[in-house]
């Protein structure tokens, strides 16, 4: 019988005092201590009263579930993978909570597996559709050139995101062709810029960069139209914009494929695994090798249109 089979029966069952309060103290804690979002906050709220309500009916509260309880709660609701980890997460994190509120209060997920999440992989866009994307801006205008050199050099040297938007001007090192990136954990990069970045570089520094400064003397290399350090929401916004102008809008795109673009490019030129773990900047290699995984899928892809028996 499933849950909602159980509530057509009955009606929905109320939750106890006891849990409702206890719900609200935790979703109190989390937020004071992670400041997680209001959307998180939500979801583990809606999965914690569904549980208390599953347990209700059963006559338990949340401090008497078994782990046989959890088991069998997930195996009635029936959800998706990714349903089930999000929900394996906000039961974890409350339980784990409640042991450290309450000594000798024993934790009924410490026992439970986790699901098994299918491997996504990263998205990248074709070497045409690069091309079609870095050459949308309108490098005759001012904010033009300032983008176009922001797309070249994320693609050229495969910036995260956040990184591109922190490049201080001090970064670039122009007569040698490099960037120092500071990265995830504060660790510092040098990665190498090409020579057609550097060109659109030079042409922004020379031009775009000191009327968006406005005769101040700002940190960041790339400024906004008030002179000020790009944010994450606006490369993102001009990305979107550009695409759409490039005609390549219908693809999943955001900043980051520019980065996974340049992984998947460079492994299927021929890129050895470990300077590509170094160029992103990556602790582990294991991170970097999701992208062996990319280039497979796209010479499969390649062979399934192109050969006569594929």
């Amino acid at each position: 019988m499933t849950v909602q089979h159980d509530m057509a029966e009955q009606g929905p069952p109320s939750i106890a005092e006891a849990d409702r309060r206890s719900i609200a103290a935790f979703l109190d804690a989390v937020w004071s201590e992670d400041g997680l979002a209001a959307r998180t906050l939500e979801a583990y709220r809606l999965d914690l009263e569904a549980l208390a309500r599953w347990l209700a009916a059963r006559g338990r509260t949340l401090d008497g579930a078994r782990r046989e309880d959890l088991s069998a709660f997930h195996g009635e609701a029936r959800a998706a993978v990714r349903s089930l980890a999000r929900r394996q997460s906000a039961f974890r994190r409350y339980f784990g909570w409640r042991a450290r509120m309450q000594g000798g209060f024993e934790d009924p997920t410490l026992l439970i597996e986790r699901p098994r999440m299918p491997r996504s992989l990263p998205k990248a866009l074709a070497e045409r559709e690069i091309e079609a994307l870095l050459g949308a801006p309108d490098t005759a205008t001012t904010l033009g050139l300032r983008d176009r050199a922001m797309l070249e050099l994320m693609y050229a040297s495969g910036l995260r995101v956040s990184e591109l938007v922190e490049l201080p001007l001090a970064a670039l090192n122009a007569r040698q062709g490099v960037l120092r990136v500071t990265g995830k954990g504060g660790k510092d990069r040098l990665v190498p810029v090409g020579e057609v970045a550097l060109e659109h570089l030079e042409g922004y520094l020379a031009g775009a960069r000191p009327a968006l400064a406005r005769g101040r003397q700002p940190a960041a290399l790339f400024l906004s139209n008030r002179g000020e350090g790009m944010s994450r929401q606006m490369f993102w916004t001009l990305v979107k914009r550009y695409a759409l102008q490039a005609g390549i809008a219908a693809k999943r795109i955001s900043p980051h494929v520019l980065r996974h673009s340049f992984a998947t490019h460079l492994l299927n030129h021929g890129a050895d695994l470990r300077a590509l773990q170094m160029l992103l900047g990556h602790s582990a290699l294991s991170t970097t090798q999701i992208y062996t995984l990319v280039a497979k899928e796209g010479l499969k892809r390649l062979h399934a249109q192109h050969h006569p028996r594929g």
